[in-house]
């Protein structure tokens, strides 16, 4: 819907149909303000009429609004819509006590915010996990089921729905109220954008309806239409402003402008689809749920069906491939959901994914334009990735002008040389990358590519690894300059600060590279010290290009807001090779704190002909639940630098990281070591795993002297002989059940 000074929305014209009289019924099913009122001029308004009609108006708009975002179908025109918020406005602004926090003005817009604030998502939102091929949708089905134990007798329905490509957003309701909106982020940590969404008209400020619990986060996609987008980039072209790359870049920076009135005047939609915390739900089923949704005023997709096979999920899957083209607004695939919430509940996550829903992509588009050139980028830990710079070309609607040649046996492979005209993809409709070369267009005098042996940035020799269990080179070359190679070190402080790690607003890339080449930073530490240099210094910071006063005093405080951290990000931020977000919380909830991981790491022995299997301190780590020896061997050559040892001394001296946020840890397994062996007979070895994890146990994979519990079925052998060595306790699969209850 369109604010009263907007021109009329290029989608598509509403009826031209009059205003109901005052017998009528309005759009939302409220009756329609007394005709009589409606005839007076606000100045001649009464302040018990004028409350009167500012309800009678807000129920109408709210109805038209409902009417056009959401079924499609309006009503009235739109100098006739523009008719009521004006004078909607005009009797607030005579009668200022009407105007409430749930005003309807402010949909439209709200004074600037100097920047966004974070909200801690209380149910992460992760990301789902991809497929592509009907196969492996299949083996997703199958994967279910087999964790289920289900042995195909038992029914197993899922849903399905189109994926949109657009921008996920959380919007929590606190006794049926908008009360905060913010987006994904990194699915544990998203942007305020409360005051923004506020303008988008399709997305209720207020909910109702008997099944409304206290507490509900609605979680959906905000995006834009085609339509929509095309006239936005018009409107944009005509006012001499850059077009936008795509509909999903639209909606993202429609959504996280800081001033909501611009967000306001950008058509912006939302579909709901799923939900994060919630006091209690209203279905027991995902398409129950979705229904109410609906019900309480929410956009739901048409499309959502569901499907009792992974034959039937295909086949809508292609179903709604073949509609893509005629839906209005882009998606890139479909899905897979299980459909019962208990089983969601048992089948648990995955790293950053649940094990009961899954994204089946559409296939990547494709097109083809020229190689000019191929640069090799040095990464932060020291990888040579090549990168084919390309003629710049239009790929699924967004211009490419780069892709990745991954490593210098793919250019061998491939035969890819400069000038070569190749065909180029976005893998999953995002990273773009060279598929094949058209060598009858081949230009004359091409060479094969030389893949360098120096370090571009640096100097240094690069080499590839040879793993010494298999004899094979590693497909990467790394450069061997370490911490004296620049392009690392830039590159491993930009890790640092990054959404997953630190999460510093306003030290990006550019900063950090600024901050580096000024000299400013050149090791972690140095961040949280350079408030205070910053103050002895002749040259100052507020001083510099592009800096100010404010821009620095706004730095400093995101710093300082960063000396507390969580202690698995902490480990992350580090860099160690193999340590990625996963690893780092299965490595801090095993040991808690740094200090005991470098203990552990400087005590641990690597495999050796004397010691095959190394020393307790080795098999311990080995012995977590997905850290085997390659992680194992990483985290101990970090520590064994005397380097490293120095930065992450210095780092803790100014940052403490806190422990990590523990599950349900009021059960009685909480914090305790668990070994799982043996065939259980009431759920699988992986439902096992994830319901101590859920309980806040730590899993590990053998057995050691500081195991605590080891739960044995039928057939445990050596696990159990070891346990009762080291007079570990040993209970049966009933026993575990009557112990967490």
């Amino acid at each position: 819907m369109t604010a009263p000074s907007d021109p009329p929305s290029p989608r598509k014209p509403r009826s031209t149909r009059k205003p109901k009289a005052a017998t009528e019924v309005a759009a939302d099913g409220a009756a329609a303000p007394d005709a009589a009122a409606r005839d007076i001029a606000v100045a001649g308004l009464s302040a018990a009429q004028a409350k009167a009609e500012h309800g009678a108006l807000a129920a109408e708009i709210a109805g038209h609004d409902r009417a056009y975002y959401q079924k499609d179908a309006p009503v009235i025109s739109d100098a006739d819509y523009d008719a009521l918020r004006r004078r909607y406005e005009e009797i607030e602004a005579r009668f200022p006590k009407l105007k409430g926090a749930d005003s309807l003005s402010e949909k439209v817009g709200a004074a600037p915010s100097e920047k966004f604030g974070k909200v801690i998502h209380q149910v992460p939102m992760l990301s789902l996990a991809n497929c592509f091929s009907d196969t492996e949708v299949e083996e997703f089905v199958a994967r279910v089921r087999r964790f289920l134990a289900f042995d195909g007798g038992e029914e197993l329905v899922f849903t399905s729905e189109p994926k949109i490509d657009g921008l996920s957003c959380s919007l929590r309701y606190v006794e049926s109220q908008l009360a905060v909106a913010a987006t994904r982020g990194d699915g544990a940590e998203g942007e305020d954008v409360t005051a923004n969404v506020r303008t988008i008209a399709c997305i209720p400020n207020e909910i109702s309806g008997a099944d409304v619990p206290d507490i509900i986060d609605v979680r959906g996609e905000i995006y834009m239409a085609g339509a929509d987008f095309e006239a936005l980039n018009e409107r944009q072209a005509a006012a001499g402003k850059p077009l936008f790359a795509n509909p999903r870049n639209a909606a993202a920076g429609s959504l996280r402008q800081l001033d909501p009135s611009i967000t306001a005047s950008r058509p912006l939609k939302f579909f709901a689809y799923a939900w994060g915390e919630a006091s209690s739900l209203p279905a027991d089923t995902q398409f129950g749920v979705v229904e109410a949704f609906a019900r309480w005023g929410f956009a739901t997709n048409p499309h959502m069906r569901m499907a009792a096979s992974a034959a039937e999920l295909v086949a809508q899957y292609h179903a709604i491939e073949e509609e893509r083209a005629r839906l209005g607004y882009d998606i890139d695939g479909v899905v897979y959901k299980v459909n019962r919430i208990d089983l969601q509940r048992r089948l648990g996550f995955i790293s950053r994914s649940p094990r009961w829903a899954i994204a089946h992509k559409f296939p990547a588009e494709q097109a083809f334009t020229q190689l000019e050139d191929i640069e090799i980028q040095v990464g932060r830990t020291g990888a040579l990735t090549p990168v084919a710079k390309l003629t710049p070309v239009t790929v699924g609607g967004v211009v490419v002008s780069s892709a990745t040649l991954h490593n210098e046996d793919e250019i061998a492979r491939k035969d890819v040389r400069i000038g070569d005209t190749v065909v180029v993809q976005r893998a999953g409709d995002v990273i773009p990358q060279v598929v094949r070369v058209v060598e009858e267009k081949r230009p004359a005098g091409a060479v094969p590519f030389q893949f360098p042996h120096l370090c571009p940035a640096c100097g240094s020799h690069a080499v590839r690894e040879v793993d010494p269990k298999t004899g094979k080179e590693d497909a990467v070359r790394r450069c061997t300059g370490g911490l004296i190679c620049p392009a690392q070190m830039v590159e491993r402080l930009r890790h640092f600060v990054s959404r997953n790690a630190f999460d510093i607003e306003g030290l990006g890339e550019k900063q950090v590279e600024a901050f580096y080449d000024w000299g400013l930073i050149a090791s972690p530490a140095d961040i949280f010290t350079l408030e205070e240099r910053n103050a002895r210094s002749l040259q100052r910071l507020e001083n510099r290009e592009g800096w100010g006063k404010t821009s620095a005093q706004n730095l400093f405080s995101a710093i300082a807001s960063r000396r507390n951290v969580a202690v698995d990000r902490f480990v992350f931020a580090l860099g160690i090779r193999h340590v990625g977000e996963t690893n780092a919380k299965r490595l801090m909830r095993h040991y808690g704190t740094v200090e005991a991981l470098e203990e552990a790491a400087l005590a641990a022995v690597m495999p050796s002909d004397t010691h095959p299997k190394g020393n307790e301190a080795w098999l311990e780590m080995t012995g977590i639940d997905g850290i085997g020896g390659v992680v194992a061997e990483a985290v101990v050559e970090f520590f064994e630098e005397p380097n490293n040892r120095e930065v992450v001394a210095a780092l803790l001296k100014e940052v403490t990281p806190e422990p990590m946020e523990q599950v349900a840890s009021e059960s009685p397994v909480a914090g305790k070591t668990v070994v799982f062996t043996g065939s259980l007979e009431k759920m699988t070895r992986e439902e096992a795993k994830a319901m101590a994890e859920r309980l806040g146990a730590k899993v590990a994979g053998s057995v050691s002297a500081k195991t605590d519990l080891v739960v044995a079925g039928p057939g445990a052998g050596s696990k159990l002989e070891k346990a009762r060595t080291l007079g570990v306790s040993v209970i049966t699969e009933d026993e575990w059940f009557a112990l967490v209850g």
